[in-house]
């Protein structure tokens, strides 16, 4: 592990203005993945800027309905605050499914929101990997690519999967993600937050120079809805998604009035399919009619080789979420 230099903030503006400093300084708050890749050597900052005690931890209800996550608010406090799980039961069920305790214990909303993909050529500090160096190539095209990798919004620069399932919940739920940087105070809708790989893998998130992540404002909860996870996996425990469903259903008798739906483990960022919640809305609450919106929200997608059984087991995660709901 190399050496850095350490500073603890003690306000928004403080951390702002000494991660302007310098290029490579960069924020630590739970540093349950950037530690990880320091000691990897992947990430090699010069300076790290202490934010966990920023006053960013708390939960609010705002008089419209949505709610307001601090970006300090851990996963755990975050999954287990009553209201949250009764108004967002998807969110909640998304964070527990996520890790391990440990790791939820430390591990906060803005991070979980900004964290690396688990690639391992992106890992492994030596492989071609054009997120970690642009221009040398990506290794897990026509390599090993069954586990963490995707097969929605992939190009042929990466293909690397986003492993949050908090973020799934959160493209399903609706959400806007306040920043603070040199320039103000500005919102990104969640959907926009996450970049596509494209030509420049690299760019992983709609933040610019310097900003911080302060807040998360979720969507007022649709009326009258139901919602859950599911997160298919090789192992029942501490295990990134295969496949992954977060859905939200408002039914009237047994006609879909509205519908959500959102992919995790296949896709390149947190995967919201607008296309199959069109197919969804009127229609019956029916296998058959769940089966056609999870083939739509499963189109465009590529196999790399290995990774291709996550096109159907995709597919299966939307249609066994959505037929719990209605059961």
């Amino acid at each position: 592990m190399r050496r850095f230099d350490y500073v603890r903030a003690g306000g928004v503006d403080e951390a702002i203005a000494t991660r302007g400093q310098g290029t490579d300084t960069v924020y630590l708050a739970g540093g349950t993945t950037l530690l990880d890749l320091m000691k990897l050597d992947v990430m090699r900052p010069v300076r790290l800027v202490d934010i966990h005690k920023l006053p960013l931890d708390r939960i609010e209800w705002l008089p419209d309905g949505r709610v307001r996550i601090g970006a300090m608010v851990t996963n755990t406090e975050l999954a287990r605050d009553e209201h949250v799980s009764i108004a967002y039961p998807v969110l909640s069920q998304a964070l527990l499914s996520g890790a391990s305790t440990q790791l939820r214990n430390k591990a906060t909303t803005g991070g979980n929101i900004m964290q690396r993909v688990r690639c391992g050529y992106f890992r492994d500090g030596v492989s071609p990997c054009n997120k970690r160096e642009p221009g040398s190539g990506c290794a897990a095209i026509g390599g090993l690519n069954r586990n963490v990798h995707a097969v929605l919004g992939g190009s042929d620069q990466c293909i690397a999967a986003h492993p949050s399932d908090m973020c799934v919940a959160m493209a399903a739920i609706g959400a806007t993600v306040q920043v603070q940087g040199p320039n103000g105070t500005r919102e990104i809708d969640f959907l926009d937050f996450h970049l596509l790989p494209g030509s420049m893998p690299w760019r992983e998130h709609a933040l610019e120079a310097n900003e911080l992540i302060t807040h998360v404002t979720l969507d007022v909860p649709l009326a009258r809805s139901r919602s859950a996870y599911l997160k298919l996996r090789d192992r029942a425990s501490y295990q990134f998604a295969l496949a992954s469903s977060a859905a939200i259903l408002v039914l009237d008798g047994n006609t879909i009035r509205d519908a959500r739906v959102a992919l995790g483990g296949v896709g390149t960022k947190p995967w919201r399919s607008k296309d199959a919640e069109a197919v969804l809305r009127g229609k019956p609450a029916t296998v058959a009619v769940f089966r056609e919106a999870a083939a739509v929200a499963m189109q465009g997608a590529k196999s790399y080789g290995q990774n291709g059984f996550k096109i159907a087991l995709g597919q299966q995660a939307v249609v066994r979420n959505l037929t719990t709901l209605v059961a």
